[in-house]
């Protein structure tokens, strides 16, 4: 579905390291000027340091879909063709007399 709305696997893995970078401000940012201590700091800090992996995991399988979505499905009698032309016709592997 991200696939077709156009989104990219580079830019889930941009995300994913933007949402590190965020994670580190977020928690200077709540550790400065919250005045709730650092046990709050810590919390904003791994809830947006969550969103990294997601975004990793998202970008690995858009990844996976641009490059092996890009195959043309073969028909079992291209197959057939393909490998009689290579020589293994009927399960026979072809000869390497002379090789």
């Amino acid at each position: 579905m991200l696939r077709k709305l156009g989104v990219k696997s580079s830019t889930m893995y941009a995300a994913g390291f933007a949402s590190i970078g965020l994670s580190v401000a977020s928690w200077l940012t709540s550790k400065s000027i919250e005045h709730a201590g650092v046990d709050r700091a810590d919390r904003w800090g791994i809830f947006v340091g969550q969103w990294a992996p997601t975004f990793f995991a998202l970008g690995v399988a858009l990844r996976i879909e641009e490059t092996q979505g890009t195959e043309i499905p073969r028909s079992k009698h291209d197959i057939r063709e393909e490998l009689i032309e290579a020589g293994y016709a009927e399960g026979r592997a072809p000869s390497r007399a002379g090789v």
